[in-house]
């Protein structure tokens, strides 16, 4: 259980306060609601280029890392499909200076033209190195565009291709920033060793004054259900055959997420699961395999991937995998497999909130639903789940005409 009190500025910015005073430390959570599926198709890679451009420093503070170093600080960020989120630790005795950078940044960047090509040079390199030049990191890049048809989920955070991030223009970056970067498209968590009034004072001073804006209106398009198997075969120099296939599941914050989440599991969570137990002990067809579900706001996917042994065809694979796959059709799971998966679920939750900052953000990434007490639901939401509704759930996602499928082909 998270216990926290909330209260919104008049600007618009929404603050959540998590008090812990067995530590010494408070953390601070920006989830700003942003991220690449809000890019426009012919300028991607913007969220992700703007958690790079956001350490450049700022309208009154040049260099963002230096003062919060200085007072024992520290502090990271990351972008996805739906959010992107700054976070910093700091003695609790220092917190003001959390106040002051952070909400120099949300007032404005400094659009110096140095810090946009030096940082628009390190996503580009990031581009190639991660997704480009290493075996299988263009994965991604091939499989969302295959799976999605209009949504724009369609293309990966780091971007659709390298040349939108080369041609971003520091207008681009101004009306990205200011669409965006706004008091009343942000969430605040402040956890730790803080009392809500010191916050909400410190709140009121550093981000009060800055102006709320006009909220953006979310109007996506919505994938449509997919009626037809889709497949992709592509060539690499890689170490080894590679099956990728997806089907399309509910998001986040659907009822229905948590029966697939743990339908997932039950198919190639860890050794003991059923894909891993007979396609790479018993049958010796895979080196490798797994499965798992975006978890995205929007409807994502569930994902089986694994690296084929030597010798095997992706036809013997992947009609393996199917096998599988219509067994948690045909019948429910056992009582042990429930239990099982629940268990790790529910022991991922707790490891979870062992962290502050691991509660901040699980707050900050609840109050999306509209309710930040979401996060403390988790554990009943997954104990209610039973063998029928994952059965259900396998029936409606692990259909043959809801699947999109890469066959990722090593060559020498």
């Amino acid at each position: 259980m998270i216990d926290f009190s909330s209260f919104t500025l008049d600007n618009g910015l929404t603050v959540l306060v998590h008090e812990d005073h067995s530590v010494d430390i408070a953390v601070m959570n920006i989830l700003y609601d942003v991220g690449s599926r809000d890019e426009r198709p012919d300028k991607t890679g913007f969220a992700h280029l703007f958690e790079h451009l956001m350490f450049g420093g700022s309208k009154n503070i040049p260099n963002y890392d230096e003062p919060l170093q200085r007072v024992g600080g520290e502090n990271n960020a990351f972008t996805n499909t739906d959010i992107t989120n700054y976070y910093l630790t700091l003695p609790a005795s220092n917190l003001e200076t959390g106040f002051w950078l952070e909400s120099d940044r949300m007032l404005s960047l400094s659009f110096d033209p140095e810090v946009l090509n030096v940082q628009r040079n390190v996503v580009v390199e990031e581009f190639r190195q991660r997704y480009l030049n290493q075996p299988y990191g263009d994965v991604w890049l091939k499989l969302r565009p295959l799976a999605y048809t209009v949504h724009p989920y369609q293309w990966a955070t780091i971007g659709k291709e390298i040349s939108h991030i080369e041609n971003a223009s520091l207008e681009d970056v101004r009306d990205f920033f200011f669409r965006f970067y706004l008091p009343s498209n942000a969430i605040l968590v402040v956890a730790g060793k803080v009392t809500k009034n010191q916050v909400k004072s410190l709140a009121e001073k550093w981000f009060g004054p800055i102006p709320g804006g006009q909220r953006p209106k979310r109007n996506l398009p919505q994938e449509p259900k997919q009626a037809a198997r889709r497949e992709l075969r592509v060539q690499a120099k890689v170490p080894a055959h590679a099956l990728y296939k997806s089907f399309h599941m509910p998001g986040r914050f659907s009822e229905d997420y948590y029966a697939a989440d743990l339908l997932t599991d039950v198919l190639g969570r860890g050794e003991s699961s059923r894909l891993y137990r007979q396609l790479v002990k018993e049958k010796e067809i895979f080196t490798s395999i797994s499965s798992f579900g975006m978890g995205s706001l929007d409807p994502g996917l569930v994902v089986v991937s694994g690296r084929l042994q030597e010798g095997r065809s992706f036809e013997e694979a992947e009609r393996a995998v199917d096998e599988i796959l219509a067994s948690v059709v045909e019948e429910d799971i056992s009582d042990e497999e429930l239990e099982k998966v629940k268990n790790q679920a529910e022991s991922t939750l707790e490891f979870g909130e062992v962290e502050v900052m691991n509660r901040a953000m699980n707050l900050a990434f609840s109050a999306l639903s509209g309710d930040p007490n979401h996060v403390n639901q988790e554990a009943s939401r997954i104990a209610a789940v039973t063998k029928v509704d994952i059965r259900r759930m396998a029936g409606e996602i692990l259909r043959e005409e809801n699947s999109s499928v890469l066959y990722y082909e090593a060559t020498s």
